[in-house]
């Protein structure tokens, strides 16, 4: 198996519940698109929080629409240095155990319990891609990057993600892409499965994600 991938690179960022949003910025605001990301579906909005640490505050984290069921904020290990937060290195979806935190914006403030998380890397595909490269929803791939940069690495357990509403691409946040000189025009090249159990298993149950978080996301165009 040798295939090309393209790279997307997750800085810090927000999702949120309706509820949280309108906490966050007003009961009348809403979400305002910046821009379209790759994921058919999402997009950036020009609204934006702080996160407030035990040591420091970092500015500027993006809301990422639609709605979710349950807020999470992921952040990279870089900044959960920079901050103090202790968030663990979890599979998205999975806020269970992952870190509080305190979001401010322009009309109030949040006082997470459990959400702000380190996001696995991880690789968005839909089932017909997955098929294609004789893969499914969470195998284990072994995966290339950073060729002719100098920045050469190869990323031991990518976390495979195969729904109909993905598109395939390679996700890694600043710190990961930085490590192997990746931008978001890059490439990267799938190795092959992983040999074996990858480690930390316990971070990866099966698989109970299903459709629902999208009957919360209003309608996807942004007019909520």
């Amino acid at each position: 198996m040798l295939k090309k991938v393209p790279v997307g690179i997750d800085s810090r960022h927000l999702h949120l519940t309706q509820e949280h949003f309108r906490v966050l910025f007003g009961h009348e605001a809403r979400p305002r698109r910046l821009k379209a990301v790759t994921q058919p579906g999402y997009y950036a909005c020009w609204q934006t929080v702080k996160l407030i640490g035990p040591k420091r505050e970092l500015e500027g984290v993006r809301v990422i629409c639609p709605w979710r069921p349950y807020t999470q904020v992921e952040i990279t290990r870089s900044d959960a240095i920079y901050t103090g937060i202790k968030a663990p290195l979890k599979k998205s979806g999975d806020i269970a155990g992952s870190a509080a935190a305190a979001i401010v914006g322009p009309s109030g403030q949040l006082d997470l319990k459990e959400g702000c998380l380190v996001s696995w890397r991880h690789m968005h595909m839909s089932p017909r891609e997955a098929v294609s490269l004789g893969l499914k929803n969470n195998d284990f791939v072994r995966v290339r990057a950073g060729n002719e940069t100098g920045r050469e690495v190869v990323f031991e357990n990518v976390w495979v993600r195969a729904y109909e509403w993905y598109r395939l691409e390679f996700h890694v946040d600043t710190d990961e892409a930085n490590a192997g000189g990746l931008t978001n025009s890059s490439f990267v090249e799938i190795l092959g499965l992983q040999e074996g159990p990858p480690p930390y298993r316990e971070y990866f149950p099966e698989e109970t994600e299903t459709i629902g978080w999208r009957e919360h996301a209003g309608n996807l165009d942004g007019r909520f």
